[in-house]
């Protein structure tokens, strides 16, 4: 199959771009003064815990070089952690700790990361060698998510996650992303995760993709994704259209992941949500778009905006070949 394809069948398809989202979406939909409620993600974690809206447990924050002396100290009670910059993208930055076996701590590709490497991690992510401009940054400590047993099949050595599309607090497009050794146990498509669209009705798997070529199985566990379907999806709906209302701001892309006990959990929210995720789900965003403004579902309740998204983005069952 060609990579490369005809503007004119991108159109037709209804494909979003890059200018057309800057401009009609985010300029119009998110205001600017809104924009630290998802850019920072610390303030994220604060007001989703003010809201009501679950979100992995916060352990620590650092905010200065001086407090990495004591890092050992804040980690001492915790086997497992995720460390991540407040002001990072793309995944940069984010230290995921599975064990520890002493002042020893392991990733979950089994390396060891000592005391040392652990405080440099930090204090560079205090420098900024993370975050957006490389302006300083802060570094937040949060609870590692045990994540379903439903997805033990199609993640490797890290936790997945599902990406929402959020309209005017209406959920228009879904798609999980599934880590692999190549992308180090993170759930990032440009670090060669799997990215899986979801069937906006069901959470069934429509279709996969890597580095923006299909593929029918995991690359590490040759798990057939025909079988994939997101346990708690209209919970997990009803998360994701509940962050319109949090941030007040018009198009985002909501980042959950599916904790064994806990359910699904806000990870982050971002307010530039990437296009890869319509080439993940076989169809482009702008129909849904349109559909959404015409029925002027912005001023309905949430279980309506996610009631009628269900209804009106039904997909045939799951495409992907040899799915029951």
């Amino acid at each position: 199959m060609s990579r490369f394809v005809r503007p004119s069948a991108l159109r037709a398809a209804g494909i979003l771009g890059m200018n057309a989202r800057n401009v009609s979406l985010i300029s119009v939909h998110n205001p600017r003064k809104f924009y630290p409620r998802v850019d920072d993600k610390l303030q994220t974690k604060l007001l989703a815990e003010k809201a009501g809206i679950a979100v992995p447990e916060l352990y620590g924050v650092i905010r200065s070089q001086g407090e990495v002396s004591g890092l050992q100290e804040r980690l001492s009670g915790y086997s497992g952690f995720v460390i991540k910059p407040t002001h990072g993208s793309a995944g940069k930055g984010v230290l995921v700790i599975s064990d520890r076996k002493g002042d020893e701590f392991l990733k979950p590709s089994g390396e060891v990361v000592d005391a040392k490497a652990m405080e440099r991690h930090v204090s560079n992510t205090l420098s900024g060698l993370y975050s957006l401009g490389g302006k300083p940054d802060v570094a937040m400590i949060e609870a590692l998510v045990e994540f379903s047993d439903a997805f033990s099949d199609y993640s490797v050595e890290g936790v997945p996650d599902i990406r929402v599309v959020v309209y005017r607090g209406v959920p228009v497009m879904a798609m999980m992303r599934l880590s692999t050794r190549a992308s180090d146990g993170k759930a990032n498509l440009h670090q060669g995760a799997v990215g899986v669209g979801l069937d906006i009705a069901t959470g069934r798997a429509l279709q996969a993709v890597q580095h923006g070529l299909p593929i029918e199985r995991h690359p590490d566990t040759e798990s057939h994704f025909g079988e994939l379907q997101v346990p708690r999806w209209l919970e997990l709906l009803r998360l994701s259209a509940s962050c319109t209302d949090m941030t007040e701001m018009g198009y985002i892309g909501v980042d959950i992941v599916l904790d064994k006990s806990r359910g699904p959990l806000i990870l982050e929210i971002n307010a530039r949500p990437g296009l890869a995720i319509q080439v993940a789900s076989g169809t482009g965003l702008l129909p849904r778009l349109k559909w959404v403004d015409d029925q002027g579902l912005h001023a309905a309740s949430l279980e309506e905006r996610v009631s009628r998204a269900m209804s009106e983005f039904s997909a045939e069952p799951a495409v992907v070949e040899g799915a029951h």
